[in-house]
């Protein structure tokens, strides 16, 4: 069954009644989520949402209306509100807005998916979340918590352009937690990260994540980390795990390029942006190791489609090559105001949300070293992996993070155990300063990155790898 109708419907109604452009889509979305503590089920939703949502454009505004109501009726209402609003708005007239072109296209495309995670028995999902937080349980964590979650989403667009794409999109991932209390404090360790690992996957994910397999060596070390030394304070070498270097780039660069917060149409949640236009193609952002690609199309990464909600098919840019600044995540509007030719980064979280430039696969090409190499060229260092905590300034530049675990690198070689380890820094000066980068990539993906108001959930995916920076602040308090 396809929605192109209701789709179509919507786009030629917001037209008649004077839109200059419009677009559509209509989403159908499937969402399923099992959380598990100390070998039990705790809880299971499952949710289905289906609607539409219309663009409007009246001179230089935007106008937006949805409904959860796929009749062709209800659709050409929704294109006539959405036209109303518009020209309202129009009535306050900003600078003149234009689109960046994209092809019209009609299109199919589909997330690779080999097991279908919606039709995997429930009671064998369950299981696994029981048997994980169970061994976690039984290896010595005070607390043993495990979750799945997957979005099965079908996405029909059209637009006045003449585009007709119809998407579908399997999505997944899980991950446990073990929890152990100590003097005054709760040490914690995560599998595979500290939110689990997530992609644009069938339940193979799942399963290759082997969380029953991984649970015991999780409450073990966490009960480890209880009476290990504490980070201590200080300037030092830093070598990032994978999974920590990922959140480092979604954080410090990731919403730093978004094009809507340079140009200051986005603040909410975090933020604007500390780049500046006048810099793009010049501007040294890090080292010659950073190469920061944005690559929708990595197959089974989070961030992956086939095209953007705006019709955009999905395409390979870069963002940083060399250390030097050349590349931002943008929408049609966002990138003809700014002079740019390109755009593709545009998504909303569902059918109800005017889409935004949002994150796609934004990471870390490969580098030359492998962590073992990076450990041994190191006489005097720390190793921190797995985030727990977060905070950067609006601008996306000062920053401090705080990791499930750390290792005194002594003499080329991993040391003590150490607990509460945090490293601090200002984003261009710690990218500046990395100098070796592991080939091991990761695609790690973010389930639940945050923008706009009302507010939006994003999928993003990060591809990174270790790495070592020099002279980086760490053990802060505080």
């Amino acid at each position: 069954m396809t929605h192109f109708d209701e789709a179509c419907a919507a786009v030629q109604a917001a037209l008649d009644a004077g839109a200059r452009y419009a677009d559509a889509r209509v989403m159908v979305r499937r969402t399923e989520t099992m959380n598990a503590r100390d070998g039990d089920v705790e809880d299971l939703s499952s949710t289905e949402s289906a609607g539409v949502g219309v663009r409007s454009l009246v001179g230089s505004s935007w106008g937006f209306f949805a409904v959860p109501d796929l009749s062709p009726a209800a659709a050409a209402a929704a294109g006539r509100r959405a036209t109303q609003i518009a020209r309202a708005s129009a009535r306050v007239p900003g600078p003149p807005m234009e689109l960046v072109p994209t092809a019209a296209t009609e299109a199919s495309w589909a997330s690779a998916c080999h097991l279908d995670p919606l039709a995997v028995p429930l009671s064998d999902k369950g299981d696994l979340l029981v048997r994980a937080t169970a061994a976690a349980k039984g290896a010595g964590a005070d607390l043993a918590e495990g979750i799945y979650q997957i979005w099965d989403t079908r996405k029909w667009f059209v637009s006045s352009d003449g585009h007709r794409i119809d998407q579908h999109v399997r999505e997944c991932g899980a991950g446990i937690t073990a929890s152990v209390h100590g003097d005054g404090e709760i040490q914690r360790r995560s599998w595979p990260s500290h939110r689990g690992q997530y992609g644009t996957r069938g339940w193979e994910l799942v399963d290759e994540l082997d969380l029953v397999g991984h649970a015991p060596r999780m409450a073990e070390e966490a009960r480890a980390l209880i009476t290990a030394p504490p980070c201590p304070a200080g300037e030092t070498t830093l070598v990032l795990g994978s999974e920590q270097l990922a959140l480092q780039i979604h954080e410090s660069v990731g919403h730093a390029i978004e094009l809507d917060r340079i140009l200051g149409w986005e603040a909410a949640f975090a933020g604007t942006s500390w780049l500046d236009l006048g810099r793009l193609g010049s501007l040294r952002y890090g080292s010659e190791l950073m190469n920061i690609t944005i690559d929708p199309t990595i197959p089974g990464a989070l961030g992956s489609f086939g095209f953007d909600d705006e019709g955009t098919p999905a395409a390979r840019r870069d963002a940083v090559r060399n250390g030097v600044w050349v590349g931002v995540l943008a929408g049609r509007d966002s990138a003809a105001t700014a002079g740019l030719d390109y755009a593709g980064s545009v998504r909303s979280d569902g059918w109800a949300r005017l889409p935004m430039v949002r994150m796609t696969n934004v990471g870390l090409e490969p580098g030359p070293h492998t962590l073992d190499e990076i450990i041994a060229a190191t006489d005097d260092g720390i190793l921190m992996d797995i985030n727990r905590s977060w905070s950067i300034d609006d601008r996306r530049l000062n920053f401090q993070f705080g990791c499930e675990i750390g290792y005194e690198i002594k003499n080329g070689k991993l040391g003590r155990m150490l607990r509460n380890p945090t490293y601090t820094g200002i984003g261009p000066a710690f990218w500046r300063s990395m100098d070796m980068l592991s080939g091991e990539t990761v695609a790690w993906g973010t389930p639940n990155c945050g923008k706009g108001q009302p507010g939006q959930i994003g999928h993003t995916g990060h591809p990174a790898a270790p790495a070592r920076f020099t002279g980086v602040r760490v053990g802060v308090r505080g």
